[in-house]
């Protein structure tokens, strides 16, 4: 069980068969990293780290950055070596076994899908902002939003469904199915919009900054008040995090990049670096413009009684940055820049359902090659004869992404998807070792600098993001890690074609689903 490992030396012969050009240098890796990580995060977590840090929330940008860092170094390292689909699911299947690979694909699900619940509900708030802004149609508040879910109940106060994240959701899928797939000129068009609209927040944003906003600069501490769970600095970084995911498409680059083993290491650290200071320069400008001090101090974005505050504040006629659903565009609204918040919407509108198109196109793909490796039902690898797609697998994960969109806010989403990110990259940080041990001699173009030193501090800096997640958000990935394990039991244990013998590498086979442009967070 544990013995079974997909060959690495198959992979590779599989790899070779589709040589790229070395073409990248550090610039192009540079920008490729700007494009892939500047996103949705910054547009609709800004809120959510408000509440959860205060102004305190600049360095957690710095903390989650510093820690996708060190974990893209040790990411790039195997893309290096194992240059094909499958993300960490086929590098853990190649170093780490079946068992912990099927862990990390499993556990890739919240990753991908659910991430794409979350920027299903952050469109939602920005869809329904610009919408009440241009015509003052409100749906109403039950079908505007889900409800708050906590360890002690679930309450319907706030919403019960959000009706326009599902209708995104369920259209991409359709999309997806029908065999829709984004140009990389339509995608960096995309990327530019995003960027002139975050720049175009800057500019206006920052001249108005107020410094008595700042303070107090870290009313939940660095940990969040004794017993609470992922609030405070460290807290909000493990949120954060979500900004940052897409870096990947930089490890993955390596296999193009001319001299990887100078390149990827700048395209890497000066991507996150540029991205941080410019999410930087956004979070100064919120707070700096109208504040970003909790509604109450220990009180957890997404709870009942968060979602009671900013009723109460709005029964007053005052909406803080914390209780935005489009927080950027609500902090030029509220420095009477109408219109400007309206084109900061439009933004959003026009690339966020691209990013949910390519977090299922990801998701599609990983699925598609569990299957094929039979740890999943090979029905679900059934390519449509007419539209040449997954459409079974891609239904089933657009339903499961509407489902979750319906039913819970973005700040939740977004750390549920981030418990399933820290554990595979944590897994790759622990592949990387490994692999050093086992075979210190294979060839690696690309070799993590320190890696005695690095990768140890990206296994501590993921588990300590872990556990700095709000209490639910840790306790979904255990429960899913054993629903997980019992429907691999129960089903891949005995049809795995590794356990069965079978030396089989399907991350390039002809009919996969087309590769999927690297997510954007």
């Amino acid at each position: 069980m544990f013995g079974r490992v997909k060959p690495l030396d198959a992979i590779l012969a599989t790899a070779e068969k589709k040589s790229l050009h070395r073409s990248l240098g550090p610039v192009q890796l540079t920008l490729l990293g700007v494009g892939a990580i500047i996103g949705t995060g910054i547009f609709v977590l800004t809120a959510a780290a408000a509440q959860k840090a205060g102004p305190g929330m600049m360095w957690s940008f710095i903390i989650a950055g510093a820690v996708c860092a060190v974990a893209a170094l040790c990411y790039s390292e195997l893309a290096s070596m194992v240059p094909v689909s499958g993300s960490a699911y086929t590098y853990s299947y190649a170093v780490v076994g079946e068992v912990l690979a099927w862990m990390v694909g499993w556990a890739l699900i919240l990753e991908y899908a659910v991430a794409a619940s979350a920027v299903s509900v952050g469109w939602s708030g920005y869809f329904m902002g610009l919408l009440k802004s241009l015509t003052g149609f409100e749906l109403p508040a039950m079908l505007a939003a889900g409800p708050t879910w906590s360890l002690t109940g679930v309450d319907f106060s706030s919403g019960i469904i959000n009706v326009p994240a599902v209708v995104v959701a369920l259209a991409v899928t359709f999309l997806l199915m029908l065999g829709t797939k984004e140009s990389a000129t339509f995608n960096a068009v995309l990327v530019a919009i995003k960027v002139a609209a975050l720049t175009m927040f800057v500019i206006l944003a920052l001249p108005v900054l107020n410094t008595e906003h700042f303070a107090p600069f870290a009313p939940n501490g660095w940990f969040g008040p004794a017993g609470t769970s992922g609030l405070g600095i460290v807290g909000a970084a493990s949120s954060i995090f979500f900004a940052y995911v897409g870096f990947d498409a930089v490890s993955t680059a390596a296999e193009e990049t001319k001299n990887p083993q100078r390149n990827v290491p700048i395209g890497l650290i000066g991507s996150l670096a540029l991205c941080t200071v410019f999410y930087l320069l956004v979070a100064a400008g919120a707070i700096g413009a109208i504040g970003a001090q909790p509604t109450a101090l220990g009180t957890q974005p997404g709870s009942a009684e968060f979602t009671a505050q900013c009723a109460a504040l709005a029964a007053k006629g005052s909406q803080p940055l914390v209780c935005s659903q489009e927080a950027l565009a609500h902090v030029l609204r509220s420095i009477n820049y109408t219109r400007a918040g309206d084109l900061i919407g439009l933004a959003a509108n026009l690339a966020l359902p691209s990013v949910i198109l390519m977090m299922l196109y990801g998701q599609t793909r990983i699925f598609f090659v569990m299957a094929r490796d039979g740890l999943l039902p090979e029905k679900l690898a059934t390519i449509h004869p007419k539209w040449k797609t997954p459409h079974i697998v891609t239904l089933i994960t657009g339903v499961f992404v509407a489902i979750a969109a319906a039913l819970l806010p973005v700040g939740q989403l977004a750390d549920i998807s981030n418990s399933g990110t820290l554990f595979a990259f944590l897994m790759v940080s622990v592949a990387v070792l490994i692999l050093r041990v086992r075979d210190p001699h294979r060839h690696r173009p690309f070799r993590t600098p320190l890696v005695w030193v690095v990768a140890p501090i990206a296994i501590i800096g993921c588990v300590t993001l872990f556990f700095n997640l709000p209490t639910e958000a840790m306790l979904v990935l255990p429960i899913w890690g054993a629903i997980g394990l019992v429907f691999y039991f129960a089903f891949g244990y005995r049809k795995s074609h590794v356990g069965r013998g079978l030396v089989e590498v399907h991350e390039e086979d002809t009919d996969v689903p087309p590769q999927t442009v690297p997510p954007i967070s």
